[in-house]
C-alpha cells in the first residue's frame, strides 16, 4: 500500500512530467532533518538522462508543488535518473529487464521468506518469476513487492553501455 502523500505528489505531477516526454520511476519522501522529496524519472525515448533533464524537471515540479502544496512545512526537492542498478517500480519494469538479475523484498513472508534474488524469468498476469542461482524458479505478485531492484552485474553494465535497455 503506497503512502497517500506519495500518491498524491505522483498525482499532480506525473501527467506533466509524462507531457514532457518522461516517465515517473519512483516518488519517495525520506524523513531526515529536513523532509526531501525524491523524483525519479526517465526518457520515455530511453535515451540517457542528462543533468539539463534532471533541471527541467526540477524547475517544473518544483512549479507545481508550490501551487498544489501537497507536502506540509518545509522541504527539499531532489530529481534524479534511476541509475544503472535502478528500483524496478512498474510491472513494465519487469518484463523490460528480463534476463538481468534482480533483489526483491516482499511486503509480507511468503513460505517463511521475505527476500528473493534472481534472475527475472518473466511476468504473466501480475506474476513475477525469478529463477536463482540454484536453479529454483519463485513466483511472487507484483501487488505484494515493498522494493525490488537490480543488481549490478557485468552482464546489466553491457548492456547499459550498448543501450539495449
Amino acid at each position: 500500500m503506497k503512502d497517500p502523500l506519495v500518491e498524491r505528489i505522483e498525482g499532480v505531477i506525473g501527467p506533466t512530467i509524462a507531457d514532457m516526454g518522461y516517465e515517473l520511476v519512483r516518488v519517495a519522501m525520506v524523513q531526515g532533518r529536513r523532509q526531501t522529496a525524491q523524483i525519479m524519472a526517465e526518457r520515455m525515448d530511453r535515451a540517457p538522462m542528462t543533468v539539463e533533464d534532471c533541471a527541467d524537471i526540477s524547475r517544473t515540479v518544483s512549479v507545481l508543488l508550490d501551487v498544489e502544496d501537497p507536502i506540509s512545512g518545509e522541504y527539499q526537492l531532489e530529481v534524479s535518473s534511476p541509475g544503472i542498478d535502478r528500483p524496478l517500480t512498474r510491472v513494465g519494469d519487469f518484463e523490460r529487464f528480463a534476463g538481468f538479475e534482480a533483489k526483491i523484498e516482499m511486503a509480507a513472508l511468503i513460505d517463511g521468506r521475505r527476500r528473493y534474488r534472481g534472475r527475472i524469468a518473466g511476468v504473466e498476469d501480475g506474476m513475477i518469476r525469478l529463477e536463482a542461482e540454484d536453479g529454483a524458479v519463485h513466483t511472487v505478485a507484483f501487488e505484494g513487492i515493498r522494493s525490488a531492484k537490480l543488481v549490478l552485474t557485468d552482464a546489466l553494465i553491457e548492456a547499459t553501455q550498448s543501450q539495449q535497455i
